[in-house]
């Protein structure tokens, strides 16, 4: 059954657009009904959007509930033991400028779970004031249950450097039991002037967490990730990618710390192109505290090769055609 949200927000034209740019799915597609389902997929969603830190529209289906805690609009995302192949939408949408969202948002996924979570973020800053996004995630995976989890940033802005700033920082806390995983997909698309994303995660035995992030910036903009992973159970494993691309003079760090205490394997690897005036720091720190602890960080820094332009460029295509080529191949 569908739950119906009292005063459910009209959503505009931009906020529409905004949506369809984190999440891959059309307003009309969120409509609230019974059994709900993806076009695609033919799989049932539940959602929850939110428009300027309140909800706008809301489903749920007979295996996820969404519930808002009255007090702190802190939002629970329950889903059932067993639930196989489901999708939930969680995006928030910012048009009010000069306003701080927070997003507090708990999952908590059921034995031998199978889901996909969307949870993007989308700002449209049209004046002077500086609007900030804060969204705080929590994780908690019970044993053999499995989270697809996408997240797409995004920010329109008529500001410059100073004036009309957007800001996003997000937090995500995972918490996976035995022989849970979790695949972690995070894009950062355009137009957010600073940024610092933290992400911190327990893993127990047998768990296995795997997260890519892939970040452009431009102009003066700053993005600073950290990821602090615990492996503290036998068998468990973590593997990071980060591919991210600093043009004109933004500036850009990755920092990783992973802690092995136990039996457990750890692959952290970053991958940073720089443009123009563009600066990227990696600062990784891997900890074995156990002899039987595999632990490998990765990482690989410089400008586009010369040989991939000029190859391209040979085939017809200008040098900014062949860039912006090299560009979308690597953050594809």
């Amino acid at each position: 059954m569908a739950e119906k949200i009292i005063n459910e927000q009209p959503l505009d034209n931009t906020v529409k657009e905004l949506l369809l740019r984190v999440t891959g799915i059309k307003d009309g597609d969120f409509a609230q009904s019974e059994n709900k389902t993806d076009k695609t997929t033919k799989k049932e969603i539940a959602f929850n959007i939110r428009q300027n830190g309140k909800a706008a529209k809301r489903s749920i289906t007979k295996n996820t509930s969404i519930t808002t805690n009255e007090k702190t609009g802190a939002l629970t995302i329950d889903v059932k033991p067993d639930t196989k192949m489901e999708f939930i939408y969680i995006p928030a949408i910012v048009t009010q400028s000069g306003m701080t969202d927070i997003a507090n948002n708990d999952f908590f996924i059921g034995k031998n779970a199978h889901v996909t979570i969307v949870a993007g973020c989308a700002i449209h800053n049209t004046n002077n004031k500086r609007t900030e996004h804060k969204g705080q995630h929590r994780f908690f995976l019970e044993e053999g249950a499995h989270v697809t989890y996408l997240e797409k940033h995004y920010g329109q802005t008529h500001g410059n450097k100073h004036e009309g700033a957007i800001l996003m920082n997000p937090q995500t806390e995972i918490h996976m039991n035995k022989n849970s995983s979790m695949q972690m997909d995070t894009q950062q698309i355009k137009g957010i002037d600073s940024t610092i994303r933290q992400t911190q995660a327990t893993l127990q035995e047998g768990a296995n967490l795997s997260v890519t992030e892939k970040i452009h910036t431009h102009k003066e903009q700053y993005a600073e990730t950290s990821f602090t992973v615990d492996l503290n159970g036998k068998g468990s494993s973590v593997h990071v990618v980060s591919r991210s691309i600093s043009s004109d003079k933004s500036y850009q760090k990755f920092i990783s710390k992973i802690h092995g205490n136990t039996q457990c394997y750890g692959h952290v690897e970053c991958d940073g192109i720089i443009m123009d005036q563009g600066r990227v720091t990696a600062i990784p720190e891997i900890t074995a505290n156990s002899v039987d602890a595999e632990l490998v960080h990765e990482a690989a820094i410089g400008k586009i090769a010369g040989a991939q332009l000029t190859k391209l460029m040979t085939l017809g295509l200008t040098e900014k055609e062949a860039e912006e080529q090299i560009i979308k191949g690597f953050l594809s």
